[in-house]
């Protein structure tokens, strides 16, 4: 049984249906839908919503995610940065968040046509913040580079977890280190703002999640996002601990005086949750 903090309250569901009949016109994916989110109401009835490009199968099987997996994804759609364009300026967004799955069996791991959604939204949205949630690319730079080319406001990539649960919680093809990395090399290929994101209640210690903060931020991440790991399906890994409110209110604490600029934190925090809210836009703005 859930704790009494994890009760979520109801939202209104007309615009949440609007948004999701046209995403469904569109041919779009969200990972609102396909990681079973469960702010998907209440971030949709109040016009946020985080899309999913390069098709809806992944080809990594992190064992905390509900996305589809697949060794060989479907064919990208060549019109999907002009649809998703299309639609942040139809829903008249001034902040968006795009993410992808892996794509591991692309020569490119699906970089440039990641890339071509942020440019197109920038094109035809230009006052429009782009935040992207990105893959590691195997650490591979030259798939970086063009995301950084790109020019979104905000990179994001997730650590998911502490160093030692890793290999536990991710695919084998993920490693901790590698994730830093993507997040340092992108501030060293120019960009401006980074950010990560964790889940509590797998099983980490204090002091594990502490030193993932001090890593993040040697990595020199500006934002920082840590939620509670809720099971999408028994399918997943199971929950270890239900982490209270005021544990997460002391982890945002020590992440500002870490020198985030940023830190969310709460049960249901996640990487993309309501991303504009989160101060970031404001701090954007001001740079």
């Amino acid at each position: 049984m859930l704790p009494e903090w994890l009760s979520i309250k109801p939202a209104s569901t007309k615009k949440y249906g609007n948004i999701k009949q046209r995403v469904n016109e569109l041919g779009l994916h969200t990972v609102c839908v396909e990681a079973r989110c469960p702010n998907i109401t209440e971030c949709w009835s109040g016009g946020t919503a985080t899309f999913m490009v390069l098709g809806e199968d992944c080809t990594r099987g992190c064992r905390f995610c509900a996305v589809k997996k697949m060794a060989h994804g479907a064919a990208i759609d060549p019109y999907e940065p002009n649809k998703l364009a299309m639609l942040v300026n139809e829903w008249g967004l001034d902040y968006i968040v795009v993410t992808s799955v892996c794509r591991d069996d692309l020569p490119d791991q699906g970089s440039s046509h990641f890339a071509r959604c942020i440019s197109e939204i920038k094109k035809t949205n230009p006052k429009t913040l782009v935040e992207v949630l990105i893959p590691d690319f195997r650490g591979d730079e030259e798939c970086l580079k063009r995301i950084v080319d790109a020019r979104p406001d905000v990179i994001g990539h997730n650590i998911e977890t502490v160093e030692r649960l890793t290999a536990i919680v991710r695919d084998r093809r993920a490693n901790y280190r590698q994730s830093l990395d993507t997040l340092s090399i992108s501030k060293r290929l120019g960009q401006r703002y980074t950010k990560s994101a964790m889940m509590l209640g797998i099983g980490e210690t204090e002091e594990e999640v502490l030193q993932s903060m001090r890593d993040l931020r040697e990595a020199d991440v500006d934002f920082l996002a840590i939620g509670q790991y809720l099971r999408p399906t028994e399918s997943q890994l199971r929950v270890s601990e239900y982490v209270r409110p005021e544990r997460f209110e002391y982890f945002k604490g020590r992440a500002m005086e870490m020198g985030f600029l940023y830190a969310a934190a709460g049960p249901f925090v996640r990487s993309s949750y309501r991303a504009g809210e989160f101060f970031i836009k404001a701090i954007v703005n001001k740079a």
